[in-house]
């Protein structure tokens, strides 16, 4: 297989409800689609860094640029059209994981509409329906979060996981543990605090939280491991688990008991499978996280999350969780079990609606093999 182009568009869409976290709040996203043409097929993939440097040091433009002068022509140069093979070369480039994630999920589509396969085949996943949980973000009060969280769990969300920040933790926790005493909850601090508001931290033991998200900055390893030591409750690392050797250091230093995956955050599926692999030889459960994607992303990372190692309710939501009108059909759906089924169709199994990406389209680059000879 020959890839003929490779299409860059920069989208925009707003959010049904403002999403806010430690970083700030956001009202509406914008990230990059990356489209791969061959042979008739077109591959999708999409790149998960913001407009601003608040989770990542990636961006929009970061990526667009690495995209655009060295990733792009050097998949053309060496034609490293295998997902595979792409992501174990791309290395050769420092950083910039979101970027070459982008890129690897578009190859993996292309490959699997190729085979007439499903990507959850092609993973040698084990599961057609995934367990759903929600992400809320920080609330303007209590009282909203707690409207929120009913209105989620009448819609079936197996889990809840709310943000957390200084001055916006224990008592949040202990309001909505009053009012919601049997659900399966968890907070996601994105790395707010630092050692010295470990017994803070403690007090959160109180509220039989499902686990502690990412308390301290990704490089605070060493800080993870002393409060997973003086905590019950499980720390799960998010912005920490980088690699699949983060992941090993990070069991080694007893830093945490539980690993989220993000793609974006890795690099690509062939990192998060590793990390996959590893966490489940050393029997440390992992769940898929989110990242606010449009429904070609999410549809992707539904493929992912079944595989066997993954043993919590993942931050994949229905497509009007996040936006009004999703790029794709049929929509993401809760089911009554409060599961998401796995799109059966080859690749990632949904179908693009080009007219919404149109409309959603702030900027678009067209490059082929030729621009670089």
């Amino acid at each position: 297989m020959r890839i003929e182009r490779i299409e860059l568009l920069r989208l925009q869409l707003p959010l049904v409800h403002f999403f806010e976290t430690s970083f700030g709040r956001e009202e509406e996203r914008t990230f990059i689609l990356v489209k791969l043409y061959a042979q008739g097929l077109c591959g999708y993939g999409e790149v998960v860094a913001d407009k601003d440097p608040l989770y990542s040091y990636e961006t929009t433009s970061t990526a667009w640029l690495m995209l655009k002068d060295y990733f792009i022509p050097f998949l053309f140069k060496y034609s490293l059209f295998h997902p595979q093979e792409f992501s174990k070369k791309i290395k050769i480039f420092k950083g910039h994981p979101m970027a070459k994630a982008g890129l690897e999920l578009a190859l993996w589509d292309l490959r699997a509409k190729e085979k007439e396969l499903p990507l959850w085949k092609m993973y040698g996943g084990v599961r057609r329906e995934i367990p759903s949980g929600v992400s809320i973000g920080i609330q303007d009060s209590v009282s909203q979060l707690k409207e929120r969280i009913r209105s989620f769990l009448d819609e079936g969300y197996q889990r809840i996981k709310i943000k957390i920040k200084q001055k916006w933790d224990v008592f949040p926790c202990r309001e909505v543990r009053k009012e919601f005493p049997e659900i399966l909850l968890q907070v996601d601090a994105n790395g707010a605090y630092s050692i010295k508001e470990k017994e803070q931290l403690k007090r959160l033991d109180g509220f039989d939280l499902l686990m502690l998200e990412q308390p301290f900055p990704p490089y605070d390893l060493w800080d993870h491991s002393q409060l997973q030591k003086e905590m019950q409750t499980s720390l799960c690392l998010d912005e920490s688990a980088t690699s699949a050797e983060a992941v090993r250091k990070a069991y080694e230093m007893g830093s945490g008991r539980i690993i989220n995956i993000k793609v974006g955050r890795v690099g690509g599926i062939e990192e998060a499978r590793k990390i996959h692999d590893f966490s489940e030889q050393k029997s440390i459960p992992v769940w898929c996280g989110g990242m606010l994607e449009s429904g070609i992303g999410r549809a992707h990372n539904i493929h992912l999350a079944t595989l066997s190692n993954f043993k919590y309710p993942h931050d994949l939501s229905a497509s009007r969780r996040y936006y009004a009108e999703d790029l794709i059909e049929p929509p993401i759906k809760i089911t009554s079990k409060g599961t998401i089924k796995v799109p059966g169709l080859p690749g990632i199994g949904v179908v693009p609606q080009e007219d919404r990406i149109r409309k959603a389209t702030l900027q678009k680059e067209t490059l082929r093999p030729g621009d670089y000879s």
